[in-house]
């Protein structure tokens, strides 16, 4: 089952691209639906807010009064956190009976206006937000809801800045103009990604990664590589041991393929076997085959230098997740190696020039990754253990 999160401030548009994603095959859980049933005449829910609020907040025939209590909480975010410390566990619940009984093959997608606001992105295989900016939003508010103007504003206020739902999203839905835009927008995210995507993570097959291909540095891939490790401890739970975003899309400035490489530490091998399928329904699937970080071992104890392979199910997102154990010879050198590139400018410059030379003469990945050993073996290591002895530099706890 693929579990989508789909969020947007008020006036967005969220509820059409919901329809539209309802329309195409999605299981729809409407968090506002369920927000209201869970405080429907006769429930504990409604018992509940009666007691916190107090009668004024329900009308003559005993049902809740949604513009008064409205006035009461967007006007006061200690009243709203009272609001939602009653309503959003009960909503909670729903949400998870009906994704629940979805099925295997299901794309479930749930509208929950406040995703971004609770910190709930990382439940979620991925977060679609539907975009329009304040003025355009508050607009439709007056204009098509008949909403008082001041209290559209207090409803925007309210909720989530477009920087803080741009950190959360993976998918940016544009809804400022032509409807129909928005339609084929989620038409296409249906088709390309989200149908592709469950159909990967039933069958735990990894994406490939893309051709041998570099990229100047792209300010997003940090953002992106912060959603997914946070997906990745969430899966990992008490077995992890922290989560680092390494490689060269980890360094400003690298040119570097378009793969997020992420590194999950955990305790022992066995907790890395014991994680795996957590991280397989997480949309992490396991490679097969034994791996090895380089250099190749030669002491006593070959498994220090042994780490498991996952890799992503999401076709928008290529995605390497090397699962090491923590204070692990490779587990040092990958966070050594990112931080040094980040610190020396000249080092930097070496590896971008030796990257763009053997990528330029190589025709595959596996080629090019052969080719780079001996630059790491001969002036890498050598160099970066230098830096880390003269600047001081440990590895996290």
């Amino acid at each position: 089952m693929l579990r989508v999160g789909l969020t947007g401030g008020i006036g967005a548009g969220k509820s059409t691209a919901s329809r539209r994603l309802h329309e195409l095959g999605a299981v729809l859980v409407d968090a506002d639906v369920l927000a209201r049933e869970v405080v429907a005449p006769g429930t504990p829910g409604l018992a509940a807010v009666v007691e916190a609020f107090g009668p004024g907040v329900l009308t003559a025939g005993g049902e809740l009064d949604r513009a008064a209590l409205g006035r009461l909480v967007f006007a006061d975010p200690a009243q709203r956190q009272r609001l939602n410390a009653v309503v959003h566990p009960l909503v909670a619940r729903r949400r998870a009976e009906l994704a629940a009984a979805a099925g295997e093959s299901a794309v479930v997608v749930e509208d929950v206006p406040l995703l971004v606001e609770n910190g709930m992105a990382a439940e979620y295989h991925l977060v679609v937000v539907v975009h329009a900016d304040e003025a355009e939003r508050h607009r439709r508010l007056v204009a098509d809801r008949g909403m008082d103007p001041a209290d559209a504003s207090a409803r925007i206020a309210a909720q989530a800045r477009d920087p803080e739902r741009r950190a959360a999203a993976d998918v940016w839905l544009d809804n400022g103009g032509d409807p129909e835009r928005l339609r084929q927008q989620v038409d296409r995210l249906w088709s390309r990604r989200l149908l592709p995507f469950e159909d990967n993570l039933r069958a735990g097959r990894l994406v490939p990664a893309p051709a041998l291909a570099l990229l100047e540095h792209r300010v997003g891939w940090a953002a992106q590589a912060a959603r997914l490790a946070a997906r990745v401890e969430r899966a990992a739970g008490d077995a992890g041991r922290g989560v680092e975003h390494i490689g060269s899309t980890a360094v400003p400035g690298l040119v570097a393929k378009d793969v997020v490489d992420l590194q999950l530490a955990v305790g022992s091998l066995a907790a890395a076997d014991a994680v795996a399928g957590e991280l397989a329904a997480a949309g992490f699937p396991r490679a097969e085959g034994d791996w090895w970080d380089t250099p190749k071992p030669s002491d006593p104890d070959p498994d220090r230098w042994r780490k498991c392979l996952h890799g992503g199910a999401d076709p928008g997102r290529p995605v390497h997740l090397h699962v090491r154990v923590h204070g692990s010879p490779g587990w040092r050198w990958a966070l050594l190696f990112r931080d040094w590139l980040r610190a020396d400018a000249d080092a930097r410059a070496a590896y971008a020039g030796l990257k763009q030379r053997l990528a330029a003469g190589c025709t595959s990945t596996g080629e090019y990754a052969d080719a780079k050993e001996p630059w790491f073996t001969e002036v890498a290591h050598g160099r970066a253990e230098a830096w880390a002895a003269a600047s001081g530099w440990r590895p996290p706890a």
